[in-house]
C-alpha cells in the first residue's frame, strides 16, 4: 500500500514539475564524452632524481634579481640550473613538453613569467576550421584527436598522452614561477589522458576557464600550486581517478577554486562503507571565489584538513547539470575542514555591468569576481541533489545564511526522464559531530541557522543544531524513524526554481531571492506567504457567507451560538494567516507552525458550524483542512512525520483547493435559492372583434 502511495506521489510530482519547472540549466562544464579510467593506476609520488629538462627565460639581470632572496642552497641550485638551461634548455614550457619522448621525465621550470607566446596566436589553417559542437559558453567541444591536432586552440600548455611526467617550479614559492594566459586561452595547463602527471610549485592564472585542467587521467597530483583570477575555475579535474590535491591555493575564480567534477564513480551503489576514494583534497586554501569547492558528480572525493573562507559559499556538491558522468553525485566525505565566513557577495559586479566587459578589463586582479552560476551567498556547505555524503568534524561558522544546505534536484534537470529516477537525489546524507558556530580557538561566531533542508529525500540525518534549523526539527542520526519523501516543501520548491533563474550573461539576478540580498518584503517567501494568506482569508470569508451567518440561527457549536463560533473561526483563521505572513517577513521558522495551529483551530470551528447546520460534506472538508494544518504544524515544528511520501503542506494546499470549489458551489446554490421568483405574467386579454 505504501509503495502505491509513493508511486502516486511521484506521478503527482512529475506532473507538477513539468508544469512549473524552468528549462534545465546549461552545463557547468561541457566536455567530450569520456569513460572513467579502469582504476589500475595509482597516485604518483614526487621524484627528486631521474632525467629532466630545464625551462628558463634568457634574462641574466632579471634572473639574478628573482633568486636574490632565496636561501643559499636553493639560490645556488637555481644558478646552476640556469647556466645549464642557457645552453641546453628551453624558453617555453610547451617546448619542453613537446620534447618529452619517454615516461618518467621531469621538467624543471626556473623562476620567471611564462607567457608562452608561441602558443598565443589565434588558430590558423586547418585548426581554424575544426568541426565540433559548441558549448553554451561559445567555445568548441573538441575531440581528443582534435586536441592533439590543434593543442593551442584552447590551451596555453597542452600535456596530452604523456605518461609519468612531472612539471615543477624551482622557486622558493609557487609565485616565483607564473604561467600567464592573459585571457587568451580557455586553459593555462591542460593534462589530457596523461596518467601519472605530477604538477608542483607554480602559479597558473588569467584564463577564460581553468588555470589547471586535468581530464581522463588515472593518477595525478596538484601539489603546492596557485590558481587565480580565472573566469571559471582554479583547478578542475574531470573523469579521473587516483588524484591528489595537496597544499594548493585558489582565489579570484568565477566558479570555484577547486573542482573535482565527475570523479571516478567507484563507490556507486554502496552505503557508507567505502574502501577507497577516487580523489583526495588536503591542506589546501580556497578563498575569495564564488565557491571554495564545487563538484558536479563529485563522486568518491575525500576532502579533509582544508580551509574554505570568504567565498560566496564555501562548498557545493551537486547533481544539477546534465551530461556529467557519474550522476547523481555520491560519496563525498568532508571532514576536519575549517569552513568560515563565506559571505562575499559578488553579484553587484553583474548588476553594474562590470562582468559584461572584456575579460582583461573586469579587474579580476583587483578583487572582482564574476559569478558563473547561482549560489546562496552566505552558505557554508551546499548539497544540491547528492547521496551518501558524510559531513563530520568540520568547523563551520560565521555564515549569514546557513552552515549546511540540502535540497532536491529532480532527475529531469540532468536529462533523465525515467519516472523511477525522479526523486533519486538527496538521500542518506549524514551530518555528524561538526563544530557549529565556533572557531578552532573557541571563539563564538554563530551561523544565522545551522541547517536548511527542503524536505525531500530519505535516510538523511542531522546532529542537533546550535543556532536553529529550517525546518525546526530534523531527523537525528539516532532516530528510529526517518523520512522518505518524493516532494519537498512547496514554498522551498518555488524559491529554488526562482533563484535558479540567475544568468550572468543576461545580467539577470533574481530580485526576490535572498541568495542575492533580498530581505523582508522583498523575499519570495514573503510574496508566497502573502498570496497564501490572502487566499486563506478570502476562502474563510466566502465560507462565512456560505454558512449564512448574516442571519441569526438557533444552532450551537462548541457550546456557543453557531454565529459566534463562525465569527470566532473567521477571526482565528485570519490571525493564523497573518502569523504565517509575519513568519516569512521576519524569516523566523518557529512562527510558521504557530500560525498553522491557529488557522487549523479556525477551520475545525468552521467544520463544526457546517455540521450542526446540516452541511456535513462541507464540514468534513473544513475539518480535514484543519487537521492537515495541525499536521503541517507538527511536521514543521515538533516532529517530521515518518512514512509519508508527501509533506502535509501539499495535502493542505490540495484540501484548500477542494474546499474552495465546494464553498463556491454552496454559495452559488444559496444565492440561487434567495433569488425572488419571477412575477406572474400579466393576464392576456382576449381581443374582442369589432362590432360585437
Amino acid at each position: 500500500m505504501l509503495r502505491r502511495v509513493r508511486r502516486a506521489a511521484a506521478l503527482f510530482a512529475a506532473a507538477l514539475l513539468a508544469l512549473i519547472a524552468s528549462p534545465a540549466p546549461a552545463d557547468a562544464h561541457e566536455e567530450r564524452p569520456i569513460t572513467f579510467p579502469d582504476g589500475t593506476g595509482s597516485v604518483p609520488v614526487y621524484r627528486t632524481d631521474g632525467p629532466y629538462l630545464t625551462v628558463c627565460k634568457e634574462d641574466d639581470a632579471g634572473f639574478a634579481q628573482r633568486v636574490a632572496g632565496f636561501p643559499a642552497e636553493l639560490k645556488s641550485r637555481n644558478e646552476t640550473l640556469y647556466r645549464e638551461c642557457l645552453t641546453s634548455g628551453f624558453r617555453d614550457i610547451q617546448a619542453a613538453v613537446d620534447a618529452v619522448q619517454t615516461p618518467g621525465m621531469r621538467i624543471l621550470v626556473l623562476p620567471g613569467l611564462y607567457e608562452e607566446l608561441p602558443s598565443r596566436p589565434d588558430p590558423a589553417g586547418d585548426c581554424a576550421g575544426l568541426q565540433a559542437p559548441r558549448a553554451a559558453l561559445g567555445h568548441q567541444i573538441l575531440s581528443l584527436d582534435q586536441q592533439k591536432q590543434c593543442p593551442h586552440n584552447q590551451n596555453l600548455v597542452a600535456v596530452i598522452g604523456k605518461k609519468d611526467l612531472q612539471i615543477e617550479g624551482t622557486g622558493a614559492t609557487p609565485g616565483d614561477v607564473v604561467l600567464d594566459a592573459a585571457y587568451t586561452k580557455l586553459n593555462g595547463l591542460r593534462g589530457d589522458m596523461s596518467n601519472g602527471l605530477y604538477l608542483r610549485n607554480f602559479t597558473a592564472q588569467r584564463t577564460t576557464f581553468n588555470a589547471v585542467y586535468i581530464l581522463a587521467t588515472d593518477g595525478f597530483v596538484i601539489d603546492d600550486l596557485i590558481g587565480r583570477w580565472n573566469d571559471e575555475y582554479g583547478f578542475l579535474t574531470f573523469g579521473s581517478d587516483h588524484g591528489l590535491y595537496t597544499g594548493c591555493e585558489a582565489y579570484g575564480n568565477g566558479d570555484s577554486g577547486v573542482y573535482p567534477g565527475s570523479a571516478s564513480n567507484i563507490n556507486d551503489g554502496r552505503g557508507h562503507d567505502v574502501p577507497r576514494y577516487a580523489i583526495e583534497i588536503r591542506g589546501c586554501k580556497s578563498h575569495h571565489n564564488l565557491l571554495g569547492y564545487s563538484g558536479t558528480a563529485g563522486d568518491s572525493v575525500w576532502v579533509h584538513d582544508n580551509e574554505f573562507y570568504e567565498n560566496s559559499a564555501g562548498i557545493s556538491t551537486d547533481s544539477a547539470f546534465p551530461f556529467h558522468p557519474g550522476l547523481p553525485q555520491n560519496h563525498l566525505r568532508l571532514e576536519n575542514n575549517v569552513i568560515r565566513a563565506n559571505n562575499s557577495d559578488y553579484n553587484p559586479y553583474v548588476r553594474d555591468g562590470t562582468c559584461a566587459r572584456p575579460y582583461a578589463e573586469r579587474g579580476y586582479e583587483r578583487g572582482v569576481v564574476c559569478p558563473a552560476t547561482s549560489v546562496p551567498v552566505g552558505t557554508g556547505v551546499l548539497t544540491a541533489g547528492g547521496n551518501v555524503n558524510l559531513f563530520q568534524g568540520n568547523y563551520v561558522y560565521d555564515h549569514d545564511m546557513t552552515a549546511f544546505m540540502l535540497f532536491w534536484v529532480p532527475a529531469f534537470v540532468r536529462g533523465e526522464d525515467a519516472l523511477g529516477k525522479l526523486a533519486d537525489t538527496s538521500h542518506d546524507n549524514w551530518y555528524r559531530d561538526n563544530h557549529l558556530g565556533v572557531s578552532p580557538t573557541g571563539e563564538a561566531l554563530p551561523n544565522r541557522i545551522d541547517f536548511w533542508w527542503d524536505g525531500e529525500g530519505g535516510g538523511n540525518c542531522w546532529q542537533p543544531a546550535e543556532s536553529g534549523a529550517d525546518p525546526i526539527t530534523l531527523p537525528g542520526c539516532d532516530a528510529f524513524f526517518g523520512t522518505q519523501r518524493v516532494l519537498n516543501d512547496p514554498t522551498k520548491l518555488f524559491k529554488l526554481l526562482h533563484c535558479a533563474e540567475y544568468d550572468q550573461r543576461a545580467r539577470n539576478v533574481p530580485a526576490s531571492c535572498d541568495w542575492y540580498g533580498a530581505s523582508g518584503t522583498g523575499r519570495i517567501e514573503f510574496h508566497l506567504a502573502a498570496w497564501k494568506g490572502a487566499a486563506t482569508v478570502g476562502l474563510a470569508l466566502l465560507a462565512w457567507l456560505a454558512l449564512g451567518m448574516r442571519q441569526r440561527r438557533p444552532e450551537r457549536a462548541f457550546g456557543r451560538p453557531v454565529r459566534q463560533t463562525a465569527v470566532l473561526g473567521l477571526a482565528t483563521i485570519a490571525i493564523g494567516a497573518v502569523t504565517g505572513v509575519l513568519a516569512a517577513y521576519l524569516n523566523q521558522p518557529w512562527l510558521s507552525p504557530l500560525g498553522l495551529i491557529i488557522a487549523g483551530a479556525g477551520w475545525i470551528a468552521y467544520g463544526r458550524c457546517w455540521r450542526v447546520t446540516g452541511r456535513g460534506g462541507l464540514g468534513a472538508l473544513a475539518w480535514t483542512l484543519g487537521v492537515l494544518c495541525l499536521l503541517d504544524a507538527v511536521d514543521r515544528g515538533l516532529w517530521m512525520l515518518p512514512l509519508i511520501p508527501v509533506p502535509p503542506a501539499w495535502l493542505q494546499l490540495l484540501a484548500s483547493a477542494v474546499l474552495g470549489v465546494a464553498v463556491l458551489i454552496a454559495l452559488g446554490r444559496r444565492m440561487w435559492r434567495r433569488k425572488p421568483p419571477p412575477a406572474d405574467p400579466a393576464p392576456v386579454r382576449e381581443k374582442i372583434p369589432a362590432g360585437v
